[in-house]
């Protein structure tokens, strides 16, 4: 069995709503999707984390590299793309890549064999995960406190029981928003702030003490993530759990991550971390240091199947009778390519997930609807001497 062609899209869609959040704002949409097709027919697909013109030239240069080798050998096909890359992108964006790649094949490999890819990683281990909705970003409100206020609120009426607020814009506001949120949801749904390495060392500290009577589930990316130290120390003088990991790359990046003991939570994004094969890696890499795994996940309904199927094999860690919930990041901000890119049964209800068993990654990509949205297209189905 041989890859016989890989093709990718950029797919695009200008938002109704401009957003934005510590670092800059949003107003559209803009994904690379990748189609990889076996010659017996069948057909794996995922996209890349990052800018897509360029996940899109990295998937272009790696294709005849990948073609004509065994889909389900997808160890030796991820070595072969990490070896013709090491010499000049051991992190960076030709990992997303790789990523995108990988987990197709992952797509692929399960249909393939009839098989759910949670069963090709080595099980399922839940049935169930818990969804957080992931929101409250910045606009450009009249009142920005009620409006992200009310919108926690719907977030409960739909059932979430956890939920993940921006932190950027200074201390002072911040304080602001975080306090009117919680007194909107009350004391019993988890909140999660998220600053997008906006912080300084003093002010990160600053703000963490601030928040500490709110009852925050944990405080992501405070801190640059080049700062691992810093990191390690303001994890040490505060009782808020630190989580990151989104921009970091392969289990060599997460070892530092890990060995710095810089985080209580790992967030490794499988759409940019490597795939699926080197997230299963970085799973087995964090349980070693006894640090919780919760990926980082945005982009398209694909990014979401990916991701139920790897928090589903995820171990239970630690083992008791009552198992912890194991959470999957849900993005609510507005997204036609999440909601109408694909159809699949790993939908949220009353916050949570139930996992598919259906082939590959659980989902039937809308070929109509990447028609609406794609911008560009160029296959490959060349290939070259190894």
């Amino acid at each position: 069995m041989k890859i016989k062609s890989i093709q990718s899209f950029i797919i695009s869609d200008t938002m109704e709503e401009t957003f934005y959040f510590s670092q800059w704002e949003y107003s559209k949409r803009e994904i690379c999707i990748v189609k990889i097709t076996s010659d017996t027919g069948q057909v794996g697909w995922r996209e890349g984390y990052g800018p897509a013109a360029i996940v899109k030239a990295g998937i272009d240069f790696l294709t005849p590299f990948v073609l004509d080798q065994n889909p389900m050998e997808t160890e030796t096909v991820w070595s072969i793309m990490y070896r013709r890359t090491a010499d000049f992108a051991r992190r960076g964006i030709l990992v997303s890549s790789i990523s995108a790649i990988d987990v197709a094949l992952w797509d692929l490999k399960g249909k393939i064999l009839d098989a759910p890819v949670h069963q090709l990683l080595g099980g399922k281990k839940r049935d169930f995960i818990t969804a957080y909705a992931t929101g409250m970003y910045f606009t450009d409100s009249e009142d920005l406190t009620m409006k992200m206020s009310k919108e926690a609120e719907q977030y409960v009426e739909w059932g979430y029981q956890a939920m993940k607020m921006k932190v950027g814009l200074g201390v002072r506001q911040d304080i602001e928003h975080v306090r009117a949120v919680r007194n909107a949801i009350g004391p019993n749904i988890k909140l999660m702030i998220d600053a997008n390495h906006a912080y300084n060392f003093r002010e990160a500290f600053e703000l963490a003490r601030a928040l500490e009577p709110y009852s925050i589930s944990w405080f992501e990316e405070p801190l640059s993530p080049e700062y691992y130290a810093q990191s390690a120390e303001l994890r040490q003088r505060t009782s808020i759990p630190i989580a990151s990991g989104e921009c970091e790359d392969l289990r060599f990046g997460f070892h530092t991550l890990l060995s710095s003991k810089a985080v209580d939570i790992a967030q490794p994004d499988i759409c940019g971390c490597g795939g699926l094969t080197e997230a299963k890696r970085i799973a087995v890499l964090a349980s070693v240091h006894g640090v919780e795994v919760i990926p980082h996940t945005w982009g398209s309904g694909i990014a979401i199947a990916v991701a139920c199927h790897f928090v589903a094999n995820l171990d239970i860690l630690p083992g008791r009778l009552n198992t912890p919930d194991c959470y999957l990041e849900h993005d609510r901000t507005e997204n036609s390519l999440r909601e109408e890119l694909v159809c699949t049964e790993m939908v949220v209800k009353n916050g949570r997930i139930e996992v598919s068993d259906a082939p590959g990654l659980g989902f039937e990509m809308k070929e109509d609807m990447l028609e609406k949205f794609k911008i560009d297209s160029q296959p490959i189905s060349h290939s070259v001497v190894q």
